[in-house]
């Protein structure tokens, strides 16, 4: 009898511990609602590019009915070939040429772009600070007045920056000894092993132009409630069914029953055409003039055919009887 309350007050000790994990877990899942994995204002952008491969902390958004990505601060992107896109939050957009890798920061009002490999097309309309990073150099856009600014930064395949300032400046400044310089507006030039005494022009060493956004196809127009839609032609080629028995199977039959070929049937379906009624009228081909003989005259053909004579009476056909049988020199 002491064995069933020792059960009860143990079940109870274990309870305990069991419930106050069940709490936790509900105010953890609380917790996790009520604060959001990353907020909205660390947002950066949409991607889209073929051959792409994107890390970090990301989103998915639909837009126009189509699943996009949308990158936030921390993310990486590895372009394995081709071209990719990102499209600011802010306004502006971001033209990837692979192959390259990079990653996106984005604290406040400013951006900042960590290339590793690979050149980038940056336009911005609006007041955001952005930066471009190099193992060696850092690259500042500066805005002239209220324009837009628009740059390249990246590497060729030797391994030489290339930098060109289309709209606005660039600020380059060497990071292991803080020198810096301006590129101004147009100016487009490349450096060797990151050090800013190497610059040189380059007319087009690099080349990585913006990406357009794919349209999307034109509405149809709306079709007319008058309009009048023809029906297809049936197809007129006749369709064969074969129709055959169920097949037998028996397990204890060494050979199987054959299907009997009289009980095979072939379903022959054409399309009956509608039966075809002409209306119109059918004409002959209109009588040839008549041409007079040139000899002749006109009152001769006017002239009254003679009539056939009259046919012999009953008493001349027995006369001419007797003639024959008693002949007048007999």
């Amino acid at each position: 009898m002491t064995a069933i309350p020792n059960l009860i007050a143990r079940l109870r000790r274990a309870a305990i511990p069991v419930a106050c994990g069940a709490i936790l877990c509900a105010a953890l899942i609380a917790v996790a609602a009520a604060r959001p994995d990353q907020p909205a204002s660390d947002s950066v952008g949409i991607i889209d590019g073929e051959a792409i491969a994107v890390s970090g902390p990301t989103s998915v958004e639909v837009v126009q009915g189509q699943v996009k990505t949308v990158l936030h601060s921390g993310s990486e992107v590895s372009v394995k070939s081709g071209n990719a896109r990102i499209d600011l939050v802010e306004g502006g957009q971001v033209s990837i040429c692979g192959p390259a890798h990079l990653s996106v920061l984005k604290a406040g009002g400013s951006l900042t772009i960590a290339l590793d490999t690979g050149t980038v097309h940056v336009r911005v309309e609006h007041e955001l600070v952005l930066n471009i990073y190099t193992p060696l150099i850092q690259a500042q856009t500066v805005a002239i007045g209220d324009g837009p600014r628009d740059a390249l930064v990246g590497f060729d395949s030797s391994g030489a920056m290339c930098i060109r300032a289309n709209l606005g400046a660039i600020r380059l400044e060497q990071q292991l000894t803080g020198q810096t310089v301006i590129i101004p507006q147009t100016g487009d030039v490349f450096l060797f092993s990151g050090q800013l005494e190497h610059l040189r022009t380059s007319a087009g060493h690099c080349a990585c132009s913006l990406q357009t956004a794919r349209a999307a196809p034109p509405p149809q127009p709306a079709t007319s409630q008058s309009a009048r839609v023809e029906p297809l032609p049936p197809n007129e080629e006749p369709i064969y069914q074969v129709v055959m028995p169920p097949l037998i199977y028996e397990a204890n039959a060494k050979v199987q029953p054959e299907i009997d070929p009289k009980m095979i049937l072939i379903v022959r379906r054409v399309c009956v055409r509608p039966t075809l009624i002409f209306q119109g009228r059918v004409e002959g081909e209109s009588p040839a003039p008549v041409t007079p003989a040139p000899g002749a005259t006109p009152g001769a053909a006017n002239a009254p055919k003679p009539s056939a004579p009259a046919s012999d009476s009953l008493v001349n056909r027995v006369r001419n009887f007797v003639r024959k049988l008693w002949p007048s020199g007999s």
